[in-house]
C-alpha cells in the first residue's frame, strides 16, 4: 500500500486554512489555529490516531469561532477522502470506548463513503472559557460530509466540558487509526458493492 497523504487549501473570505495530513504517520502534530482549545484537541487527535496533521489557520475570530471550527471540520474531512483514496485494503470500520475521569466517550466510524453524524452529549455545561465546546458538532459535521463516513460520537457522564470533548476528539482518533488501518486479509475494497 503506497504512503497515503494529502494537503487541501481552503481560502474564502471567512478562512485561510492549510492542512497536510499523513494517514500513515507517528502522531506528530503541528497546529495552529487562532483558537487554543481546538488546537489542544487536533493535537491529541493526531496523537492518538498516529495521523501526521499539519493545520494552519487564520480566521474571522473576532466575529465568532463558528467560521474556523466548521471549515476546519470541512478541510481535515476533504484531506481524509484524499489521502485515502479508493479506500482498497483497509479495515474500513472503527470503534473505541475511552474514559477521561467522569466522562466516557464513545466513538464508531465508517469509511463506507455514506456520510451521516450521529453526536451526542450528556454535558449540560459546555464553555471552556470563551470557546462553546457546541461547535465541534459544526466541525464533526463537516468533517463527516466531506470524508464521507459515517461518525457516530457519544458522551456519557460528567459535566466537566474539557473531559467531554477530550474524551470525544481522543475517542473518535482511535476509531479512524483502527478503520484507516491496512488490512492484511483484504485484497480489495472492503464492501459488497465492489466501491466505497
Amino acid at each position: 500500500m503506497k504512503h497515503r497523504t494529502a494537503t487541501v487549501t481552503r481560502d474564502t473570505r471567512e478562512t485561510q486554512i492549510e492542512v497536510k495530513l499523513d494517514l500513515d504517520g507517528t502522531g506528530r502534530a503541528a497546529v495552529a489555529t487562532g483558537v487554543g482549545f481546538v488546537d489542544h484537541m487536533l493535537e491529541l487527535f493526531a496523537k492518538h490516531s498516529l495521523v501526521d496533521l499539519e493545520v494552519s489557520c487564520k480566521g474571522d475570530v473576532q466575529v465568532d469561532y463558528h467560521h474556523t471550527v466548521e471549515d476546519l471540520g470541512l478541510a481535515i474531512g476533504t484531506a481524509l477522502d484524499k489521502a485515502l483514496g479508493d479506500r482498497k485494503g483497509i479495515r474500513r470500520y472503527g470503534f473505541f470506548l475511552l474514559p477521561m475521569d467522569e466522562s466516557l466517550g464513545q466513538a464508531a466510524v465508517d469509511f463506507g463513503g455514506r456520510p451521516f453524524l450521529v453526536y451526542s452529549t450528556e454535558c449540560a455545561s459546555t464553555f471552556v472559557r470563551d470557546f462553546d465546546t457546541e461547535l465541534f458538532r459544526e466541525f464533526f459535521r463537516a468533517l463527516s460530509v466531506n470524508a464521507r463516513a459515517n461518525v457516530n460520537l457519544r458522551h456519557t457522564g460528567g459535566n466537566e466540558p474539557h473531559h467531554a470533548a477530550e474524551a470525544l476528539f481522543k475517542a473518535f482518533a482511535r476509531a479512524v487509526r483502527a478503520a484507516v488501518e491496512p488490512d492484511p486479509r483484504e485484497r480489495g475494497v472492503p464492501s459488497s458493492k465492489g466501491v466505497l
